[in-house]
């Protein structure tokens, strides 16, 4: 039996473990209630994730029960895989891709 870095086993018979995880890529939400800051950040993100050419899931949440539940106090956020990895800033194209690229597997 074979493990390969994304966890699947791999059998010498050529068929595959039926328990297996695959992580292709991340998911990438932004934080805000609709305001200029939250929009700005939401292109943002998108223009990074596309210059990084990696697989991401990028989505806006703008329902604030739902921001609630991840305990923000301060707009637009940036959440990766359900962490907070910024609050509160207007971060630069560059900014971002620095956040995202250590992340990525």
């Amino acid at each position: 039996m074979t493990f390969f870095e994304n966890n699947i086993r791999c059998f010498t018979n050529n068929e595959l473990s039926v328990n297996y995880k695959i992580k292709t890529g991340m998911e990438v939400i932004v934080l805000g209630t609709g305001c200029s800051s939250c929009k700005n950040l939401y292109q943002t993100v998108e223009k990074a994730v596309e210059e990084l050419g990696s697989e991401i899931a990028l989505r806006k949440e703008e329902d604030i029960m739902k921001i609630m539940e991840y305990n923000v106090m301060r707009m637009p956020a940036l959440v990766v895989d359900g962490k907070i990895i910024s609050s509160g800033k207007k971060l630069s194209v560059a900014e971002v891709k620095a956040l995202l690229t250590p992340l990525l597997k």
